[in-house]
């Protein structure tokens, strides 16, 4: 007998803390180091998504996309790259960690070096998102949006298991590219085309 499994959508366990326990920014810090078998990110509204880390196959896809990225933003020298395990605090109070995130020099050098420490009070200029197998579409989708209504210029959310592209840019409707091969930094990576064909 074989026992095939199917992936399920996962949504994150939402822990509601307000008005019992309202975490400063210090102390939600801290909570995610002494926590960091978990993805943690926090709501505008203050609620806790904790997610499980990703499985290995999505981790190595996603080290290959942060792999072309650094790359880029090493020969390119205009900004700064981050990893998913990277936290930035968005202008509406809320606490994330895309795939993949970048954030141009002159921005990322406002910022004090304890800002920089910590969860970094700034919205990325650019942000991916790697949906796995597992992830709900939905959510995430609502994530991207969040990314630009604070201040991201340039997105793109990864659909792997439909082999899609949804491109989020600030003031423009989300595009859907259909199984691409590539997909291009357009002006605000000039000159950045991730390939596909090491993601899918």
């Amino acid at each position: 007998m074989t026992t095939v499994t199917t992936p399920v959508e996962n949504s994150p366990l939402v822990l509601h803390l307000h008005p019992v326990i309202n975490l400063t920014d210090e102390q939600f810090f801290e909570f995610c180091q002494i926590n960091r078998d978990l993805r943690i990110e926090r709501t505008a509204t203050g609620e806790l998504l904790i997610m499980p880390p990703t499985g290995s196959e999505t981790g190595g896809r996603n080290f290959r996309l942060n792999g072309q990225l650094y790359n880029w933003t090493e020969q390119n020298g205009t900004g700064v790259g981050f990893d998913s395990s990277t936290g930035f605090t968005l202008p509406n109070g809320a606490k994330v960690s895309p795939d993949a995130a970048w954030v141009k020099l002159e921005r990322w050098k406002t910022l004090t070096p304890e800002q920089q420490q910590t969860f970094a009070p700034i919205c990325p200029d650019f942000v991916v998102e790697l949906r796995s197998v597992s992830d709900n579409l939905i959510l995430l989708k609502t994530k991207m949006q969040e990314y630009i209504d604070n201040g991201a210029l340039l997105g793109w959310l990864i659909d792997r298991k439909k082999r899609q592209v949804y491109i989020y840019r600030s003031g423009v409707a989300v595009e859907c590219l259909d199984n691409p091969a590539t997909v291009s930094g357009e002006s605000v990576l000039p000159g950045f085309v991730l390939d596909l064909s090491k993601i899918w």
